[in-house]
């Protein structure tokens, strides 16, 4: 039996901390990532809302592997158009207790190219 948090609750705790810190009103792009897919949604936490979201569970995704760089890039190029679309330019990055590494960092760099602030 282990005690205290584990090292990826330690990196999302210690993450979302820096995130409040720096946030102001821009809402956040939060990523999660399992073994076979990836999600990103943007959330405006002072409404406590979902503006723009998308995920490898998508209609159009489907069909794909959701496990690999290039389908990180296409959800974050994705979520980047839908929140341009919702009026949303600015965001804050939070990779969750995730690394910014493969297909995590794939996304923020897509998202970055589609026309998203972080």
């Amino acid at each position: 039996m282990t005690k205290g948090l584990s090292l990826f609750e330690k990196r999302r705790r210690r993450n979302r901390t820096a995130l409040r810190a720096r946030a102001g009103t821009r809402p956040r792009l939060s990523v999660h990532r399992s073994g076979k897919h990836i999600y990103a949604q943007i959330i405006d936490d002072e409404a406590g809302r979902t503006v723009a979201s998308a995920s490898t569970l998508e209609q159009d995704a489907r069909g794909t592997s959701g496990a690999n760089v290039s389908a990180a890039t296409e959800v974050g190029r994705r979520v980047a158009e839908k929140a341009k679309a919702a009026g949303v330019t600015q965001v804050v990055f939070d990779r969750g207790g995730f690394l910014f590494h493969g297909r995590v960092k794939a996304l923020a760099e897509a998202a970055r190219e589609a026309g998203l602030e972080f």
